[in-house]
């Protein structure tokens, strides 16, 4: 069985399906960010296709191709061992050092990184946000959110959730980092940020990860995009752009919400007295901060 030697300090986040853990390490005078992939037990066979958004091991095969994602735009760390066992994968990269780059530089670099030349490799995702929102119909669409002041607003949105994702899929296409999170860029390096966790890298709407990154970033949703737009160039359809942003930011913060409410619904007592929850507001919050890009699309 495997095990993290006991001289690795263990970090947080390490999220995923497939992730059983990050540490950092020292080794030939270096500190390593180690990160450990279990495969999959076959329970869920998303986690075995190569274009699904869950494909555990798409971070072993950027860490063996990281040309595929360098730049422009966005940049991975550098990686060293790939070893792979019987149980799973671990991937050592460098610890990166540095300051991590502001939103704006963000957006830009996002922008750059969606409209270069390129060839997609068959283990990139290919409907990432399709994926996300079919899990979220396995579980009932957003039954939660049902019963709140919400209702009538939600369910217009997840009715009309394959229309939004078709307009969307007729823009024009690029590559997406999958998780455009402040925390997955961690440093610069000239006009590049340096990203780390391509758990979901792969192809899609142009605009798309500016919009999971408006979620989370302190910049408002009009100036990341303008910033986008620029670092795109002259030549993107702005329009198509424009919404393929506001469907990946309004059908993901309406499916966080709806997962945060759901996790503290089962306990005692009104809903409505939990939207305070500490579990929940920030995600009602965000939710509260989209709306003037809900607004378009109802």
């Amino acid at each position: 069985m495997w095990e993290p030697d006991p001289s690795w300090r263990r970090l947080p986040g390490a999220g995923g399906p497939s992730s059983a853990g990050l540490w950092l390490a020292e080794a030939d005078g270096r500190t390593w960010v180690v990160k450990r992939l279990e495969a999959p037990d076959g329970d869920n066979p998303a986690l075995l296709d190569p274009t699904h958004a869950g494909y555990w091991r798409r971070e072993v095969e950027v860490a063996r191709d990281p040309a595929t994602v360098h730049g422009p735009g966005l940049v991975p760390p550098e990686f060293g061992a790939v070893v792979e066992d019987e149980e799973g994968v671990t991937v050592w990269s460098v610890e990166v050092d540095g300051d991590a780059p502001p939103g704006l530089f963000v957006a830009r670099a996002l922008g750059r990184f969606a409209t270069a030349e390129y060839d997609a490799p068959p283990w990139a995702s290919r409907r990432l946000l399709h994926d996300r929102l079919a899990m979220a119909e396995r579980r009932g669409g957003w039954p939660t959110l049902a019963r709140t002041t919400l209702a009538d607003v939600t369910d217009l949105l997840w009715r009309r959730r394959e229309h939004w994702l078709s307009r969307c899929a007729e823009g024009p296409q690029g590559r997406v980092h999958g998780d455009a999170v402040p925390r997955n860029f961690v440093a610069t390096s000239g006009e590049d940020a340096v990203t780390v966790d391509w758990q979901c890298f792969g192809t899609g709407p142009v605009g798309a990860d500016l919009g999971y990154f408006a979620l989370s970033s302190r910049e408002e949703f009009d100036v990341l995009l303008e910033t986008f737009l620029d670092g795109a160039g002259p030549d993107v359809d702005a329009d198509a752009v424009t919404l393929a942003a506001r469907v990946s930011a309004v059908y993901s913060v309406v499916s966080r919400a709806e997962w945060a409410l759901a996790q503290v619904a089962r306990g005692e007592g009104a809903l409505a007295g939990k939207y305070r929850h500490p579990a929940v507001a920030p995600h009602l919050r965000a939710l509260e901060r989209q709306f003037p890009q809900i607004e378009p699309l109802l």
